[in-house]
């Protein structure tokens, strides 16, 4: 491709890039718009497990369970990441009762993970879901569903998930830090993360020397 053809498609590049943040800013206003009381509820249960939060997907919405499931570790709530298309092959022995499986997709008709959502059941264990179907599979077996709001199901050029995937994330984001609120989560408690700015920062707030200033 030639300098030419670069500068004829500037403007266009530039139209798709706005359109794509706008996009996932709308998709992010109608997720925060449809928090209420299906969140609350989850919240509720995710505090009150006695296991850990097993956060499952595959694909894109796989990259955003992992992200969120990080996110509640370092908030001090206990969890793991789960690939859908890994559990069949004996990754589901790591479930254990009293767990809570939070399971994410964009259409909540994902073969792998419908393929695991029995097992799921088997192992007793409850399931909230975070998709844009809520006449999905996944949403109508799941005990609770979070639904982000009707931009993240329409992309602008369909090709991946861009929006859903945002609103996902954020919706998890917001999960994890409800429970960290709940539990009286403060700056203390990231002594368990050593590593990076915040370690860092934790270094210099809480040394000895400080400490018996």
């Amino acid at each position: 491709m030639n300098r030419v053809d670069f500068d004829k498609d500037h403007e266009r590049h530039i139209l798709i890039a706005r359109e794509v943040i706008r996009n996932e800013a709308r998709a992010l206003e109608e997720a925060a718009a449809a928090i209420g009381s299906d969140f609350v509820a989850a919240v509720e249960m995710m505090v009150r497990c006695t296991g850990q939060i097993v956060v499952c997907g595959v694909g894109k919405s796989g990259h955003i369970a992992a992200k969120i499931a990080s996110t509640l570790s370092s908030t001090g709530t206990p969890a793991s990441y789960l690939s859908a298309a890994d559990a069949v092959h004996g990754d589901l022995g790591g479930i254990r009762k009293g767990d809570i499986v939070l399971a994410i997709s964009h259409s909540g008709e994902n073969p792998e993970l419908l393929s695991v959502l029995p097992l799921f059941k088997q192992f007793d264990v409850q399931v909230i879901a975070i998709t844009d179907n809520v006449q999905s599979t996944l949403s109508l077996v799941s005990n609770i569903t979070l639904l982000p709001g009707h931009t993240a199901g329409a992309d602008p050029i369909g090709l991946a998930p861009t929006a859903s995937a945002v609103a996902a994330l954020a919706i998890g984001d917001a999960l994890a830090l409800a429970i960290a609120q709940h539990r009286g989560y403060t700056a203390k408690d990231f002594e368990h993360h050593p590593g990076g700015a915040i370690g860092k920062l934790m270094e210099s707030v809480y040394s000895p020397k400080n400490a018996d200033s």
